[in-house]
C-alpha cells in the first residue's frame, strides 16, 4: 500500500509539487540513530545522513515529477516514507512518456555520482587529517546514492528499473502486455529480495519485499483491466477530441461517488446508479479529460448533449 496525504506532513510547494513526509519516515532516522555504528564519534552524524538521505530521495522524486510534466502528464505530489519516496505522477498513457518519467529518476542519481565521488575524493586528500569525520560522511553519502541508484535499478517491479523495463516492453508488446509481463516478472524478483530478507535476518528488506508483492499483484489486476479494454469493441462515430481514437464499448468508466462501473457514452455521462451526471470524460487511449459534448463531431444524428449542471 502505498502512502497518502493521510498521516503525512506538508512540508513545502515547488513548482506546483507539494512535498510531504509521512509520519513512519520518522522512525528510519530514530531506528539509524540508535543503532550507529562507531564509524563515528557522535551518533549526530547519523542524523546528519538521514538528512541527506532525505536529500537525495527528494531531487530522485522531483526527477520523476519534473520529467512527467515535460510530457504534458499530471505531477503535483511526492510523499517521503520509510522505504524511500513516491512521486504521484500520471503521464500520457505513451510509452515514451511513461519511460522519460520513469528513468528521470535514476538518472538524477547518476548525475550525484561523479559530483558525490569527486567531493568525497577531495575531502579524503585534504581533511582526512583535520577532519575525519566529515570524510567518512561524504564516503558514506557517496555509497548511499550509489546503492540507491543500483537497487533501483534492479528490474523488479514497481522499483523504476522494473518499471523501465515495462516502458521498454511496451513498444513492442503494448500497454497491457507489456505490463503483465513486468508484474509477472517482479514475483520472481519479490521471491528473492524475501530470500535475502531471510538470510541476513533483515526486517527492512522483508518489508520491501511485502510492498512490491503488493504493488505488482495489483499491477497485474490493472493489466488485465488494460486487456478488456483494447480487446472491446469500438463505438462508432465517437472520437476522442485530443487523439481522435474510438473509445471502447462496455463499463470502462467509474463513478467517483458511488464507484459503479458504467459505460458512460450508453448513459450520456450519467452514472446509473446514484444518477451523478459528468460533463467530460477520460480517453482511454490518450488519458485526457474532455467534455462529452466534443466527442461527436462524426455523429451528428445522436441525441444532444444534456445541459450543463
Amino acid at each position: 500500500m502505498l502512502p497518502t496525504q493521510s498521516g503525512s506532513l506538508r512540508l513545502f510547494r515547488f513548482r506546483g509539487i507539494d512535498v510531504f513526509v509521512h509520519w513512519s519516515w520518522f522512525l528510519y532516522p530514530l531506528y539509524r540513530i540508535q543503532t550507529w555504528q562507531e564509524d563515528y564519534a557522535s551518533p549526530i552524524w547519523k542524523a546528519y545522513e538521514c538528512l541527506a538521505l532525505f536529500g537525495i530521495v527528494l531531487l530522485h522524486e522531483f526527477g520523476h515529477s519534473l520529467a512527467c510534466r515535460q510530457t504534458g502528464g499530471r505531477a503535483d505530489r511526492i510523499v517521503l516514507w520509510p522505504l524511500g519516496g513516491v512521486a504521484f505522477v500520471d503521464p500520457p498513457p505513451r510509452a515514451g512518456a511513461t519511460l522519460w518519467s520513469i528513468a528521470a529518476g535514476p538518472l538524477v542519481n547518476v548525475v550525484l555520482v561523479p559530483v558525490l565521488f569527486g567531493l568525497s575524493t577531495f575531502a579524503a586528500d585534504h581533511w582526512f587529517e583535520t577532519a575525519p569525520e566529515t570524510v567518512q560522511f561524504l564516503r558514506n553519502i557517496n555509497q548511499i546514492n550509489l546503492g540507491l541508484l543500483i537497487f533501483n535499478l534492479l528490474p523488479i517491479y514497481p522499483l523504476d528499473g522494473g518499471q523501465i523495463l515495462r516502458s521498454l516492453l511496451w513498444f513492442w508488446l503494448g500497454r497491457a502486455r507489456s505490463l503483465m509481463v513486468a508484474a509477472s516478472l517482479g514475483f520472481v524478483g519479490v521471491a528473492g529480495l524475501a530470500a535475502l530478507a531471510v538470510w541476513a535476518e533483515s526486517y527492512w528488506l522483508g518489508l520491501i519485499a511485502y510492498f512490491a508483492a503488493t504493488q505488482c499483484w495489483r499491477s497485474l489486476q490493472h493489466a488485465r483491466g488494460l486487456a478488456r479494454v483494447e480487446n472491446a469493441p469500438l463505438r462508432p462515430g465517437i472520437a476522442c477530441p485530443v487523439c481522435h481514437a474510438a473509445p471502447p464499448t462496455g463499463n470502462f468508466w467509474g463513478c467517483s461517488r458511488c464507484r459503479q462501473a458504467f459505460d458512460t457514452f450508453a448513459t450520456q455521462g450519467v452514472c446509473p446508479q446514484c444518477q451523478t451526471r459528468y460533463e467530460s470524460t477520460r480517453c482511454t487511449a490518450c488519458g485526457q479529460m474532455q467534455p462529452l459534448p466534443l466527442w461527436y463531431p462524426a455523429a451528428p444524428d445522436l441525441p444532444p448533449p444534456l445541459p450543463p449542471v
